[in-house]
């Protein structure tokens, strides 16, 4: 495996499904969009950065990234910039800062913030077509126990009449 997706495999876990949950989604500290401290307290991990980054029920880059490293991802995105090189191109606190939550680097950026649990602008009010008034209300048991079995912060998407993210830990759909 190469230096640059080690590093990045490594970020994404970090940043991503912290098991130790040390620093609390709301605590994190961004300078100019890095993150310099790990999030979990705890040194990546590639082979389980390789694991968020190709599985869809936990971090999904390969659905909008391509990764040259990663041959065997079946139907990669297209529609972000590649992640080879990535390591050359950012040092491990911005790598870091992009994955927690990418729009405090890049405004407008589309990707979802992966460590981010307050300050969504795009739910709204059940079926409504309008926003929600105040914070979103979220169940910190559930987002703090999410966020200790290795699965993302992110909101849940909802397709059809099941949420993608509750499936069992062993269900990689």
């Amino acid at each position: 495996m190469n230096r640059q997706l080690w590093l990045a495999s490594a970020v994404a876990l970090a940043a991503a499904t912290p098991a130790v949950c040390e620093t609390a989604p709301k605590d994190v500290t961004y300078a100019e969009g890095a993150v310099a401290v790990s999030l979990s307290g705890a040194p990546g991990d590639a082979e389980n950065g390789a694991k968020v980054m190709t599985t869809a029920a936990l971090g999904n880059c390969v659905a909008c990234h391509q990764i040259a490293a990663l041959p065997d991802v079946q139907f990669p995105g297209d529609i972000a910039p590649p992640l080879d090189g990535v390591a050359d191109r950012y040092s491990e606190p911005q790598l870091r800062g992009i994955v927690a939550n990418a729009k405090m680097t890049f405004e407008g950026s589309f990707m979802p913030a992966f460590y981010k649990t307050e300050g969504f602008i795009r739910p709204g009010n059940g079926y409504t077509g309008k926003a929600p008034e105040g914070d979103l209300a979220a169940d910190p048991d559930r987002a703090a126990n999410r966020r200790c079995r290795g699965l993302s912060a992110h909101p849940q998407r909802v397709t059809g009449a099941r949420v993608q993210g509750d499936e069992d830990e062993t269900d990689e759909t």
